[in-house]
């Protein structure tokens, strides 16, 4: 088999960037609408899907850079299940980190200290914030899970079975 050109390997991230991005994007766009409708606030809707748009391209780019990194490849789980749940809980917090990171990047271009933007952050209270990190664990689970089985199932497979029509 032949090593994949340069060309072929950026069109393959461009592709995994889009799917991970679109999946996320649905999710966050879903989850914005229902927090909108508990605070009715209606009028957050093309904010929110703006919002929604950022961060799912910011995450699936974190999610890319964790792959790169090769977090998760390493788990000594016997069962798929467990390398689902293990690279799943191993990027998820390594993007708790690169979302710290972010945020303090975020108050940096806006002109505040690092010091003062930390101080800022840590004031902000816990719980909420780590209720919202575990819905993206909730969400990465299927998405890791996804791309486990098409992993192990080989290249292109599990696209087959899922688009192609079925044999009679």
């Amino acid at each position: 088999m032949s090593k994949p050109t340069i060309k072929q390997r950026a069109r393959e991230e461009i592709r995994n960037f889009w799917y991970i991005a679109t999946y996320l994007f649905v999710c966050f766009a879903v989850l914005m609408f229902f927090e909108s409708t508990l605070t009715n606030n209606a009028n957050t809707g093309v904010f929110s899907l703006g919002t929604a748009a950022i961060k799912a391209a910011i995450l699936a780019k974190f999610i890319l850079i964790g792959d790169a990194l090769g977090i998760g490849d390493k788990s000594r789980a016997p069962r798929l299940v467990g390398s689902i749940v293990t690279k799943s809980i191993q990027l998820w917090l390594l993007l708790i980190l690169l979302t710290v990171i972010e945020e303090l990047v975020v108050g940096l271009l806006h002109g505040h200290a690092l010091v003062a933007t930390w101080a800022e952050y840590r004031q902000k209270p816990a719980v909420p914030l780590f209720a919202k990190s575990l819905v993206v664990l909730l969400i990465l689970l299927p998405l890791i899970a996804t791309r486990e089985f098409s992993r192990t199932l080989g290249p292109g497979v599990l696209r087959e079975m899922l688009v192609a029509r079925p044999k009679d």
